[in-house]
């Protein structure tokens, strides 16, 4: 299935940029992100590798804007975003998963409110390939490549409003726990 095509998934990317930069004062940078991230932040500033295609970068950032959300919210999500995973439990697992997902939930409730339609399956099946690779790194510690886990036609998330939030230096995750 063809969701966008790449000049769309760029219109994308610069209306969301601006509407984050303007509505939520968190600043958004294209640079080199340390491996294995392609994207970081820390709870005022999001970070997206240079080397991304659109699609991945539009997603990306409309995702880490979702933890960026998290993070400002809650000091248990800034705990699960940090958190170095050595031997994941199952009990843990299903947090971080519930976490991805109300994550990806601000980012599809971004598009709704930057005005742009027509991704909701898009990011719908980019949020569950993203969820699969990191259950299954977790678990098994392997890396796979991430597209293996791309599955179309996955269940829609729904929109979930973003909370007001004051954007707060906290730490870069890129010693965290999520990829």
């Amino acid at each position: 299935m063809l969701y966008a095509d790449e000049s769309r998934f760029r219109e994308a990317f610069n209306i969301l940029e601006e509407y984050i930069e303007r509505r939520y004062s968190v600043q958004v940078v294209i640079s080199d992100v340390t491996d294995p991230f392609t994207g970081d932040l820390d709870g005022e500033s999001i970070a997206v590798d240079y080397d991304q295609s659109s699609e991945d970068a539009l997603f990306i950032m409309a995702h880490l804007l979702g933890h960026t959300v998290q993070w400002n919210t809650s000091s248990r999500a800034r705990e699960l975003g940090t958190a170095p995973v050595t031997a994941a439990t199952e009990e843990f697992l299903d947090e971080l998963a519930a976490y991805e997902k109300q994550a990806c939930r601000y980012s599809l409730q971004l598009f709704h409110d930057a005005g742009i339609r027509g991704l909701d399956q898009w990011v719908s099946d980019f949020a569950a390939c993203d969820s699969a690779y990191l259950m299954h790194f977790y678990r098994t510690g392997k890396k796979l490549p991430f597209r293996s886990f791309w599955r179309e036609g996955m269940p829609c998330i729904e929109p979930l409003a973003i909370p007001p939030f004051q954007p707060s230096k906290w730490v870069s995750r890129s010693g965290g726990v999520v990829l």
